[in-house]
């Protein structure tokens, strides 16, 4: 018998909408299956809010330590922000040995051939948003390029980094207040101390 987690989403800018409007039949479809449902988890939140979806990621939680064997959601949307969310998610399903099933959506089932098909085209799909994007990027930067737009962060205030230098050489300052101090990463004050470039500013982070 499978032990299933219930997970329903319901979206804050719909404060009206019933959660139970989708915990209800999942309810009733695991009970006719025969399952036993080990925890029911709902969010209030938006799709791309995986912070604030904590119970989402309480079934996460749940399904690394192998306490269910199958995720029940209404819609992919319910649970998933994009299609490589999905993709990645269901990828760590598989390695933990849960699966997943949709109720509105049949092919969603990856308990089945025909959701093993579905698990390999969503990967696919990821690969190919994640191309889309990237290829956006270049193309955006060449632009930027092209009408004379200086690329890259913006550098820190002049003449601090000669000022904070000489006084991590010093031995009066450590990097880690220094890059607090510059608003810079650890790794860019340690790469411009061995570099040489000591007479350089170091860029400030995004």
């Amino acid at each position: 018998m499978s032990r299933v987690a219930i997970y329903a989403r319901v979206s804050t800018s719909d404060k009206d909408q019933n959660p139970e409007t989708q915990s209800l039949p999942l309810r009733e479809f695991a009970a006719s299956q025969g399952w036993t449902v080990a925890g029911e988890f709902i969010d209030h939140a938006s799709a791309t809010d995986l912070r604030g979806r904590s119970q989402w990621q309480a079934v996460m939680d749940a399904a690394s330590k192998r306490t269910i064997d199958l995720v029940l959601i209404w819609t992919l949307d319910r649970a998933f922000r994009s299609v490589s969310h999905a993709s990645r998610t269901l990828e760590e399903f598989r390695r933990w040995g849960v699966s997943l099933r949709s109720y509105t959506e049949s092919w969603a089932d990856t308990t089945s051939p025909q959701g093993e098909l579905v698990f390999n085209l969503l990967a696919t799909f990821a690969q190919f948003e994640r191309s889309l994007i990237a290829e956006r990027v270049r193309a955006g930067m060449a632009r930027a390029r092209k009408h004379g737009k200086r690329l890259g962060r913006p550098r820190a205030l002049k003449g601090e980094w000669e000022k904070v230098r000489q006084l991590i050489q010093s031995g009066r300052m450590s990097q880690v207040v220094a890059a607090r101090q510059l608003r810079v990463s650890r790794t860019t004050i340690y790469r411009m101390l061995q570099n040489g470039r000591l007479n350089s500013t170091p860029q400030s982070r995004e």
